[in-house]
């Protein structure tokens, strides 16, 4: 469980294949002895398990596995050494709640249509899957590669604004047009579309 505020870009040191999926080492500003083997860090949106931690350039090198099924529904696939990715470590009971609840169980690829400067920061124009539209909302709450964003408007895409601590502190300022990112939306709008799926008909 995550709450999407980043606490560190980490960068790619290493890809691998292994079997149908990637072993990609990770560089991270982290302390090595924070981190448990079979702990989970958020990576650009993804909940991933370390599999092993070493001391690097920076802090903490750490080693995760990833699944055919994580490639197809994330751009991991498309990761190359020195890649650098948003990084977040799992909540913890008293740690504070200052996103949303984000899962690291990604829904999907949105394409970065438009990008906005403006004084203060920027906005980002975004088209998720067609099958994600339902599930997002003005004022509702996002995840983009990691990030608790706030939805501004939405219709067949959808609007985020970024503050300049937020583009300083993600890779969000390294984005342009044309780029996908991870996407998941809002667990609860998942499962209320789920529950009015479910619901019997009146009678």
């Amino acid at each position: 469980m995550f709450t999407g505020i980043i606490t560190d870009i980490g960068m790619v040191e290493s890809v691998e294949r292994a079997g149908g999926g990637l072993r990609l080492a990770i560089d991270s500003a982290y302390d090595p002895a924070s981190i448990a083997i079979g702990a989970s860090i958020c990576c650009a949106g993804v909940c991933l398990t370390a599999t092993t931690v070493a001391p690097g350039p920076r802090g903490a090198v750490f080693t995760v596995d990833v699944s055919p099924e994580t490639m197809d529904k994330a751009t991991i696939g498309r990761w190359l050494v020195g890649t650098r990715i948003n990084l977040e470590r799992s909540l913890r009971a008293g740690d504070e709640l200052g996103g949303h609840i984000v899962t690291g169980h990604v829904d999907g690829r949105a394409e970065l249509l438009e990008r906005i400067e403006e004084e203060g920061g920027c906005v980002l124009r975004f088209r998720p899957p067609a099958s994600l539209l339902p599930l997002i909302a003005a004022k509702g709450s996002v995840a983009l590669d990691g990030t608790s964003l706030t939805v501004n408007e939405a219709t067949d895409t959808f609007t985020v604004a970024l503050i300049p601590h937020t583009l300083a502190v993600t890779t969000w300022g390294e984005r342009v047009p044309g780029e996908e990112v991870n996407i998941e939306v809002d667990p609860l709008a998942r499962y209320v579309a789920r529950l009015a799926d479910m619901r019997l008909p009146s009678r």
